[in-house]
């Protein structure tokens, strides 16, 4: 049989109408290429490498000094390394497609291994006969034809003889509007029929597609990262989001867990104080702030060059360079005591920094301070309610618990039961058993002798230049490094001589590592 001769290759198609009758008077110029577009584009699914092969793009490009309103190309240039990690995500899902290549050889991962699929449509342009483009014009012969009943019902009708290594003898019937990398991942190794759900228009003018792609890709905002993190919870159950060494997503899971549990449970003194969704307007330190400082300080990887403080809840700690087996019930309960401590220890401080805020903030309100709350710990003036300022203290407590994890035996806090989850009956239990534990003496200590540090923020009424000076360092790419440098600096000045051992050994770290 003749290629001529072949039956033709059928797909059923949905025809969508969009379309309001005040488009109608819309301006529409086929100079500027904007010539009217169709009133309705098609639904249907197609085998990748088929699609593939009918499909060509219109890329920009700055080759040849051609002016860029007469550059037809609506795409970026492709990203093959883009395109190689979805091809690894169809095969076998995610999280497999971000390993890294050793990592996926060797083994310990496998489990890992999830379907890939691509549910989102690729958006294309069906090239008419009389579409011109610069490389021409589609072959008869070569042309995608659509067939539908005028309502809700169509059919397909695909090249004769197209196979993956169908070649056109002309221009390439299919232009990829949207979608290039996902199309482009089936490179040939990806053997197996896989289908693609695709949008197709018909003749729809050049000057559209690029506002359709403006429109996909650019235009819609961006989900907020708090409101994105809070969504993490739905996937609780899947095991994969267990395992702590690998990309990034599961550090950040285990962050957003420890997050709501400092924000749900009554006796913490984040109870409800943390912006859950962040939102404009409303007070608190955002979620996606305490997930960052979470996984910058107690979920921190171990740093590549060996030296300095790992993160406590999953580096190798101690002599023994065992990973200290804390639930994440256990790690909920730990943070909520470290925090409970320095609330504590801050309301009992008669340092000037406190005493100057609390008189500062009774001047300016009629509210009764049991209300209020204290303001050397939550009011708008201390950095103790801020991103800069959570963070110092979690890297502190996490940096000295991490240095002295031999002496506090913290492998010795065995959970109270299989962990099944974060609520507020076990976080109890465990910090009742937390008590009695020797790091709990030394978060304890840590917590009331940096009671005594000045947390004022630079908007604070009352600072000197020098001491504004050095509260605006907190700020900026570096506010977070220098904030932590400075606690450490002053417990190492300060009067406990545990305390002032283990702060100024990891002082020297940090100047060992700037050299």
């Amino acid at each position: 049989m003749t290629q001529s001769q072949q039956p033709l290759l059928t797909v059923p198609a949905l025809r969508v109408r969009q379309w309001l009758n005040e488009w109608d008077d819309m301006l529409f110029e086929s100079a500027e290429r904007r010539s009217r577009p169709p009133d309705c584009f098609y639904l249907f699914s197609m085998d990748a490498a088929h699609l593939r092969a009918l499909s060509g793009i219109q890329r920009r490009t700055l080759k040849g000094g051609k002016p860029r309103e007469r550059d037809l190309g609506i795409q970026r240039q492709h990203d093959e390394s883009r395109s190689d990690e979805i091809g690894r995500f169809v095969r076998n899902g995610f999280p497999w497609s971000m390993l890294n290549e050793s990592q996926r050889r060797s083994g310990r991962f496998d489990d890992l291994r999830k379907p890939g699929w691509l549910p989102t449509a690729i958006v294309v342009n069906i090239l008419r006969a009389e579409d011109q483009r610069p490389e021409g014009r589609v072959a008869k012969a070569d042309l995608v034809r659509i067939e539908d009943d005028g309502h809700s019902l169509a059919s397909v009708l695909l090249p004769t003889g197209l196979s993956p290594d169908w070649t056109p003898s002309g221009h390439r019937p299919i232009e990829v509007i949207d979608g290039q990398h996902r199309l482009w991942a089936f490179d040939g190794t990806l053997a197996e029929v896989y289908e693609l759900p695709v949008v197709a228009f018909v003749g729809l003018d050049i000057s559209w597609q690029a506002y359709l792609f403006w429109t996909i890709n650019i235009k819609p905002t961006r989900i907020n990262p708090s409101l994105a993190f809070d969504l993490y919870p739905l996937l609780r159950t899947e095991d994969w989001l267990e395992r702590f060494e690998g990309p990034k997503v599961y550090r950040q899971t285990r962050a957003q867990e420890l997050t709501e549990a400092l924000w749900s449970y009554e006796e913490s003194p984040w109870f409800r104080r943390i912006n859950m969704l962040g939102e404009r307007g409303v007070g608190g330190v955002s979620q996606s702030a305490w997930i960052g400082a979470l996984t910058g300080t107690f979920i921190r990887r171990v740093p590549k060059t060996g030296r300095g403080a790992g993160g406590l809840f999953g580096a190798p700690a101690g002599s023994d360079e065992l990973v200290i087996p804390w639930n994440r019930t256990q790690q909920a309960a730990f943070l909520i005591f470290a925090w409970q401590r320095l609330e504590r220890a801050v309301k009992e401080t008669k340092a000037d920094w406190a005493r100057f805020l609390r008189h500062d903030a009774r001047a300016r309100s009629n509210v009764p301070e049991e209300l209020l709350g204290d303001p050397a710990f939550i009011g708008r003036d201390t950095y103790l309610n801020t991103d800069q300022g959570i963070r110092a203290y979690l890297g502190v407590v996490n940096d000295l618990c991490f240095s002295g994890a031999d002496d506090l035996r913290l492998n010795g806090w065995a959970p109270l039961d299989t962990d099944r989850g974060i609520d507020a009956e076990s976080i109890r239990a465990e910090l009742e058993q937390l008590q009695d534990q020797p790091v709990a003496k030394f978060v304890a200590r840590i917590a009331t002798a940096l009671a005594d540090f000045d947390w004022r923020s630079a908007s604070a009424p009352g600072l000197n230049e020098e001491e504004r000076a050095i509260k605006l360092s907190f700020r900026g790419s570096g506010g977070y490094t220098e904030f932590r440098r400075q606690l450490l600096s002053f417990l190492g000045r300060g009067r406990d001589s545990v305390l002032k051992r283990h702060a100024n050994r990891l002082l020297l770290q940090i100047r060992s590592r700037r050299r």
